[in-house]
């Protein structure tokens, strides 16, 4: 079978990962034309009917400025002081250049925690596909404020390949100082060529990976191939490219140079496959009518929960049976075991009288459930 490029005009949920370097001249600070560039690409996907989420660096960069702190590595504390003011200015320039094209921002300020926690993956995922729903273009960036060493991503390559899965998206978009991904360092041999698909990430392209070429950037080849690992599995394809161009998702489908890591699955199919896999933690039985909702795709509510058993946390994975044991599927429950059988059988309406809380109208919502 051919491969053939994947089209981003034809994106459904795009995430666009933006460099430093792309964002921050060393000198004069923020890159504004550039910036409303960009903003011109992103009104353009909306108006295509696409989800779009932006995953941004610049505001340690951004920070480090205002701070008057000098270049090269900074201590830990003086980099979560420039994130700290950094982060602020960069929200409001998104917002400032998105709102003349009817768009609202939102901030979403994540730690490598809330992606390898369930519970706290299930409450970003939920909190994403909320502000999407109401045509809200998020603007992710690590909490750079609170995060220490062993808990960073790192680099925003990865993070954005993350909430790429997380949120299924179709496509990622990197937006880097180079142009694609390439045999060897372009800027060190001569000979090196790109590559415009990769079908398979294979040990022979991971040896290919070189060491960062910008000053800004903490992220070379070796953690976009592993953004690219992460996204492909997901069933999200992703490419690279240069950024600097104004417009450049227009350049990109306008043919720029690029490189295309091609994903052999659609994000629901991988996700469902994610899910499956999973050792679950308990169970829940269901009553007939819960039965013949999930046949028609809809999640799980509490009303037609006939028992819990097992013990597990909110996010686990739990075995949805019927009425007389028979194995239905599994799914990522929202609530604690005790919290499940307390509301079981009850409706959704009656969760905060009964838990003292307003929780999750589904038990089990149908995009973590697999059937």
């Amino acid at each position: 079978m051919t491969l053939t490029a994947p089209d981003i005009l034809a994106a459904k949920r795009l995430v666009v990962k933006i460099g430093s370097a792309l964002l921050v001249d060393r000198v004069s600070g923020l890159r504004h034309g550039w910036l409303e560039a960009l903003a011109q690409d992103v009104a353009a996907a909306k108006a295509r009917g696409a989800d779009v989420i932006l995953v941004s660096s610049g505001s340690i960069a951004l920070g480090r400025g205002v701070l008057g702190l000098p270049d090269g590595p900074l201590a830990l504390e003086q980099s979560q002081a420039a994130a700290a003011v950094g982060q602020i200015r960069l929200a409001r320039a998104y917002e400032e250049v998105l709102a003349p094209h009817g768009i609202t921002t939102g901030q979403v300020l994540v730690t490598l925690e809330d992606t390898t926690d369930r519970r706290r993956y299930l409450n970003s995922r939920a909190t994403l596909e909320t502000l999407l729903g109401l045509g809200v273009v998020p603007i992710v960036n690590e909490n750079d404020t609170v995060a220490t060493d062993e808990i960073r991503f790192g680099d925003n390559d990865r993070l954005a390949a993350q909430i790429a899965v997380t949120v299924g998206a179709d496509q990622l978009v990197l937006l880097s100082d180079v142009d694609g991904f390439y045999s060897a360092n372009p800027k060190e041999d001569a000979s090196a060529e790109r590559f415009d698909l990769v079908a398979a990430i294979t040990p022979a392209i991971e040896a290919m990976a070189g060491d960062p070429i910008s000053g800004f950037s903490k992220g070379g080849m070796k953690t976009k191939l592993m953004a690219a690992k992460t996204a492909v599995a997901g069933g999200c394809a992703m490419a690279i490219m240069e950024g600097s161009v104004l417009r450049p998702l227009q350049a990109l489908a306008a043919g720029a140079n690029r490189t295309w890591f091609v994903a052999h699955s659609d994000p629901q199919l991988a996700r469902k496959r994610w899910i499956g896999a999973m050792k679950p933690r308990g169970e829940v039985r269901l009553d007939a009518g819960a039965v013949r909702a999930l046949g028609q795709g809809k999640s799980l509510l509490p009303a037609g929960v006939v028992s819990v058993s097992g013990a597990f946390g909110r996010g686990d994975p739990v075995a949805i049976v019927g009425p007389a044991g028979e194995a239905l599927g599994k799914g990522l429950v929202r609530y604690t075991a005790g919290e499940a059988a307390a509301i079981a059988g009850h409706r959704s309406g009656d969760i905060e009288a009964i838990l003292g809380y307003a929780g999750r109208a589904a038990l089990i919502h149908r995009d973590d459930m697999v059937v």
